[in-house]
């Protein structure tokens, strides 16, 4: 079976959030499974992308509304990956250095999801499954069945997975100037409020599509930005199939970004060793327990909330707890962290931007991570911080719930049911009890690390979603 997964992100070549980390790992445990799974994603101009050695295997031009575009893709020779990767450039718009955040954002989308198609029909290839991955590739799915250009596609099986149902891409008709020409009539299949929703267009025109866990699926039909009735029409091809993680790449065994490596067997020496290097590097006292959060600065991740939970934390618990954050993104929450920092520096450490060495040392050295998700469709962090021995405390949301069961029903996390300081200093405080009796950490820890949350099952889930 050969499956071209398109994507926008893919970790290691270029990473924002949960998306590049899947999009890395799921074609590579596929190919495993004897499948042949390859990664189609924009050319970035990036250190991976220049430390790698490609070959151009194909040249051609693509015309949006008036102007023509060069496609050149790229493979990547080494298979360094675990499966084949193809960069798509078209100079001007697919050669840039950030994957999101351009004015042009929309022209850029098309252009890749209309360079991809392009090719293939060019050279014949004819894959068994297109799977595409969010709104950037949501137009995929229409165009291969209702643009003539790509007949030779047309039937061809195409997968929506939704990763964040937030962002949709939605954009004025007046773009439709800049798709290959398609069938006015199936106008419907790209519409959802007089507008063109790539996101619904996915949902509407691809043979099947999924969520990234069952416990978001269900959220959706309840509140999806608009589209909740659309769930509603097509839920007889909607599934939920939890992520999993490279625990390859996520071993505290072997990882060479954290100082010290662990097992199950001397995970409390191990993360010991690891909290005192990150404990001396920024300041903070190690005997107290160590509260971490990673992730963007954004209201979906509950970000905004974080300066009263550190400060209302810090000061119900007479300074006996530290707190370090690692994220990015708001810049009015950036200064305000800043300045909580210097006021509370012997318990809150603060790390602006994006670090993967440190996130996984965090991981490896903090007690407890602190999730309080609006929304979380998956969330792939609170299996990142089990994997390490690290105690989820988590909103009782989406993909959080299918992963994190509360310690009060034999789990091995805290649950909280509110979006707000409150409800997380309170699992917090319930957490400090716990982090006293030394006998029931070391359980907890050990729980966490035996939990497989590998791929295998995960990928076996999608093998039968394309058989679907």
């Amino acid at each position: 079976m050969k499956i071209f997964h398109l994507s926008m992100e893919c970790y290691p070549v270029a990473k924002v959030g949960g998306l590049a980390d899947v999009v890395g790992a799921l074609p590579k445990y596929q190919n495993k499974m004897g499948l042949d799974a390859s990664v189609v994603m924009p050319w970035y101009n990036n250190a991976f992308v220049y430390d790698s050695e490609l070959e151009v295997i194909f040249d051609g031009f693509i015309h949006q509304a008036e102007r023509m575009y060069q496609v050149i893709i790229h493979k990547e020779k080494s298979k360094k990956l675990g499966f084949d990767l193809y960069l798509v450039k078209v100079p001007g718009l697919l050669d840039r250095e950030k994957v999101y955040g351009y004015s042009d954002e929309s022209e850029q989308f098309i252009a890749f999801q209309h360079a991809v198609l392009h090719w293939l029909t060019a050279m014949k290839i004819r894959p068994d499954i297109l799977h595409c991955h969010d709104y950037h590739t949501g137009l995929v799915p229409f165009m291969i069945e209702n643009c003539p250009s790509f007949r030779f596609l047309k039937g061809v099986k195409t997968v929506g997975t939704i990763h964040n149902g937030e962002y949709q891409g939605s954009m004025d008709w007046s773009m439709s100037r800049l798709l290959p020409f398609f069938d006015a009539t199936k106008f419907g299949l790209l519409d959802w409020n007089s507008r063109i929703n790539p996101m619904a267009a996915m949902i509407k025109s691809s043979h099947v599509f999924n969520t990234v866990s069952k416990g978001y699926l269900q959220e959706l039909f309840l509140s999806f930005q608009g589209l909740e009735s659309l769930m509603f029409q097509e839920e007889q091809k909607a599934f939920g199939i939890i992520n999993g993680i490279d625990t390859e790449v996520w071993n505290p065994d072997t990882d060479s970004m954290i100082p010290h490596h662990f097992t199950v067997k001397n995970s409390e020496v191990g993360k010991w060793k690891n909290k005192t290097e990150i404990c001396q590097q920024y300041g903070l006292n190690v005997d107290l327990p160590l509260f971490g959060f990673i992730g963007r600065f954004a209201g979906e991740k509950g970000a905004d909330l974080l300066p009263d939970i550190i400060t209302q934390a810090i000061k119900e618990s007479d300074g006996k707890l530290n707190i370090i954050v690692l994220g990015s993104g708001n810049p009015y929450l950036e200064t305000t962290l800043r300045d909580l920092q210097k006021t509370y520096h012997f318990n809150f450490a603060l790390d602006l931007g994006y670090k993967e060495y440190l996130s996984h040392q965090i991981y490896a050295s903090a007690d407890f991570l602190l999730m309080p998700s609006r929304v979380e469709p998956c969330g792939l962090n609170q299996m990142y911080a089990m994997r390490y021995g690290t105690i989820p405390i988590v909103r009782y949301t989406g993909g959080l719930k299918d992963t994190v069961e509360d310690i009060s029903s034999g789990g091995s996390g805290f649950n909280f049911a509110e979006a707000n300081a409150e409800s997380v200093v309170h699992a917090m405080g319930r957490a400090l009890r716990i982090f006293r009796d030394k006998k029931m950490m070391k359980m907890l820890i050990q729980n966490n690390m035996n939990f497989n949350f590998s791929w295998e099952k995960s990928a076996e889930n999608y093998l039968h979603l394309y058989k679907y």
